[in-house]
């Protein structure tokens, strides 16, 4: 043990002297690259559902230009021309940032118009999240309106044309997150889709799943994970 004498040998000792492990500074893993991210809202949703998602993601790490957020012409229109507009949505973001791909995450019906864009475009997308999406319908949706309406109901012809193959091409890396108290999505297990991973977070309700901390961290987990892992 090192003694001091003076006020002088103090200060020397205390330069000296080993820090403890507990004070010493934890620098931070260096973030793993990103990849530019679209926000995808759901029924009657537009992309300001998102601001709180944003924000996260930018504190994470995302360049603020890197991710956008779209809303739909008609918010509570038919999926398949929610996919038109993701797609030059997407164009929009690549030529903005100069990535080859981008990521995905889409919330409830968003999800579906998903889908069917990235059958069209499975080259330009690494990764896709579905938060609380419907995939094989919900009951809730008699209470809704618009085109949007009728594709979410159990077994119509939208969703029995996104049953016929993979739920998503080869190549893109899938993840479903949903919630127990979903009120929206009935059966709570429509949410999910063979042979993707599924998390299930606790508790944020339907609409609040996209503010949710637990949410965002199980998403940029899933975003930053590294290839192969």
């Amino acid at each position: 043990m090192m003694r001091c004498g003076t006020a002088l040998a103090c200060a020397l000792c205390a330069l000296l002297a080993p820090v403890p492990v507990a004070a010493q500074a934890v620098l931070p893993e260096p973030p793993h690259p990103v990849v530019p991210v679209l926000l995808v809202p759901g029924w009657f949703n537009t992309g300001e559902s998102f601001e709180k998602l944003q924000a996260r993601l930018r504190v994470a790490g995302w360049p603020p230009e890197w991710v956008a957020a779209i809303t739909f012409e008609k918010p509570t229109g038919g999926n398949r021309e929610h996919a038109l507009e993701i797609a030059t949505a997407v164009n929009e973001l690549l030529a903005r940032t100069g990535a080859p791909q981008v990521d995905v995450v889409a919330h409830s019906m968003g999800g579906l118009a998903t889908r069917l864009y990235l059958r069209e475009h499975p080259e330009q997308v690494r990764r896709a999240v579905f938060l609380a999406t419907p995939h094989r319908g919900t009951y809730s949706a008699y209470l809704a309106f618009g085109e949007g309406r009728a594709e979410m109901l159990p077994g119509s012809a939208l969703l029995d044309s996104l049953d016929v193959g993979p739920p998503v091409p080869a190549g893109v890396e899938a993840l479903t997150v949903r919630t127990p108290v979903d009120t929206h999505v009935i059966p709570g297990v429509s949410a999910t889709l063979p042979g993707v991973e599924d998390v299930v977070v606790c508790c944020p309700a339907h609409e609040w799943i996209t503010r949710s901390a637990e949410a965002f961290r199980v998403v940029a987990e899933f975003l930053r994970r590294r290839p192969g892992t």
